[in-house]
């Protein structure tokens, strides 16, 4: 079966910056589609987010780049295989130069946290109980 994947790309500021940012929360870059203007950054076997110099993103894209640091342009989601491995990628990404968004959000059968990378995208990090997904 044929699995979509999602390529998710985002202007940012200092592409070094982002880059060690993603590396420190244990993701991988992948050189082959790397350069001095963008950087392919592999979360999972379906997704990668693609850090783009505001250079490289203008020539996707007829409208202004949105400053992320000032305006919301995304809320990016990702799942967690539990409570704790939210609170370590979150952790992790104050740690390398992220921003906290707040308290942790917990519902019993959720629980996520969210936070912003250097550039002011917001990643949020969820973790759902999978008893409650399947009733």
């Amino acid at each position: 079966m044929y699995q979509q994947m999602i390529f998710v790309n985002l202007a940012v500021s200092d592409l070094d910056t982002s880059k060690k940012f993603f590396s420190e929360l244990g993701y991988t870059i992948n050189p082959q589609f790397t350069d001095d203007n963008c950087a392919a950054v592999v979360i999972s076997d379906t997704i990668v987010a693609m850090l783009l110099s505001k250079q490289r993103y203008a020539e996707f894209t007829k409208k202004e780049i949105a400053d992320s640091t000032k305006t919301s342009e995304v809320l990016l989601c990702l799942s967690a295989e539990s409570r704790e491995k939210v609170d370590e990628l979150c952790d992790r990404a104050v740690a390398a130069g992220g921003t906290s968004l707040g308290e942790a959000q917990d519902y019993g059968t959720m629980y996520g946290r969210a936070f912003d990378d250097p550039d002011g995208h917001t990643w949020e990090v969820m973790w759902m109980d999978p008893a409650a997904v399947q009733g």
